[in-house]
């Protein structure tokens, strides 16, 4: 099985290459973060990452849908390796769970080591789940690029450009 991460700062436009992909017959996992988010403002909760917990939260949801994914060739919104360049980029500790799932992640071999990094955009268009500044989500790519790294990743950088483009780039890079 090809499971394959997309990579990248809140508003990179990894969501909607997700959906160029799956529209063009892949099958895509979503991305954890934000439902964790929706469903914490839904619940009264303004900012639910200021809590700590917010990355178990999300390292949790992550797992469930990786585990329950299904297809020989996979591209998930995202991966634990996130969840640590979250926490690191919030200034969260890495809690038991995150260390565990980073360390079952590698251990099983479960994501290819070629990760695609979906590069900004040049601009931010703020929703309720993301309140991130231009300035901030560059520094944030650069966390996820250290994070990966860190762990042993190949990043494959996918330029800003037409959706067309990028997805025939992921595409055309596939191992």
């Amino acid at each position: 099985m090809k499971r394959y991460i997309l990579t990248g700062a809140a508003g990179a436009g990894k969501t909607v290459l997700l959906r160029a992909l799956e529209r063009a017959g892949l099958a895509v996992v979503e991305e954890a973060a934000t439902d964790v988010i929706v469903l914490a403002q839904a619940e009264g909760i303004a900012e639910p990452w200021t809590d700590p917990g917010f990355i178990d939260a999300i390292v949790t949801l992550q797992k469930q849908r990786q585990t329950r994914a299904a297809g020989d060739l996979l591209f998930f919104d995202r991966s634990p390796v996130c969840a640590l360049a979250l926490a690191r980029f919030l200034g969260h500790p890495v809690s038991p769970r995150l260390a565990a799932e980073l360390d079952r992640i590698a251990a099983e071999g479960i994501y290819r080591r070629q990760v695609f990094l979906v590069r900004g955009l040049g601009f931010i268009a703020p929703t309720a789940a993301r309140r991130i500044s231009l300035e901030d989500a560059m520094v944030f790519e650069r966390v996820h690029e250290q994070a990966y790294a860190e762990w042993g990743y190949e990043l494959i950088p996918v330029a800003p450009g037409p959706l067309a483009e990028r997805a025939a780039a992921v595409l055309a890079s596939l191992d």
